[in-house]
């Protein structure tokens, strides 16, 4: 079970995601962290003034990240680097398993992505089951064994999971323009 962090922690482990690794020009100085923490403000500028987000809590949780071997510190250069650890990278990915949405277009282009996986027992029995409780939670609606579809454009997220579970030779998606007797499915999310 993944542990619970708060809000900052995760958008500074989130950002770092997407980032990569953040590079800080500075020498030996006490101002180290003050420095790396204005680094990381401008990449989420927009979102942490709005929260009210202070440099000192953001540099609290950038010492418990690195203290907890989630981020690393090093200096290479006269340059310092922070970066995700492996067990930060992990963490990452199940955050983003965890928070996982998919967004909704205003129209519906009457495309239907089917979702079709034959998954074999033995080893992927839990990455099976894992994923198809994770269809179940994002809406998907089953139409037969193994075989769910959904209206909207999901394959990122289909991808994602795909690569998480280490299923991808198991896995197809499908987009289709009809679906016979689709009745059911146009109820289920409410399409006309």
């Amino acid at each position: 079970m993944q542990r619970r962090y708060g809000e900052i922690t995760k958008d500074i482990l989130l950002t770092m995601a997407t980032a990569g690794i953040i590079t800080v020009a500075v020498t030996m100085s006490p101002n180290l962290l003050y420095n790396i923490t204005k680094e990381i403000i401008k990449i989420k500028k927009k979102d942490w003034v709005r929260k009210n987000v202070d440099a000192g809590r953001l540099s609290r949780s950038l010492i418990g990240l690195n203290k907890n071997k989630i981020i690393i510190l090093k200096e290479n250069n006269g340059k310092f680097i922070v970066e995700l650890t492996e067990r930060g990278k992990k963490i990452v990915k199940e955050m983003q398993y965890e928070d996982m949405k998919i967004e909704k277009p205003n129209k519906w282009d009457k495309k239907w992505r089917i979702i079709i996986f034959d998954i074999p027992e033995g080893r992927r029995r839990m990455a099976r089951d894992a994923l198809r409780d994770k269809l179940k939670k994002l809406g998907f609606y089953l139409i037969q064994k193994s075989v769910w579809v959904y209206p909207y454009p999901c394959e990122k997220e289909i991808q994602f999971l795909c690569e998480m579970f280490e299923i991808n030779p198991y896995v197809n998606i499908i987009t289709a323009d009809k679906i016979y007797n689709d009745d059911i499915a146009r109820e289920y999310f409410r399409l006309s």
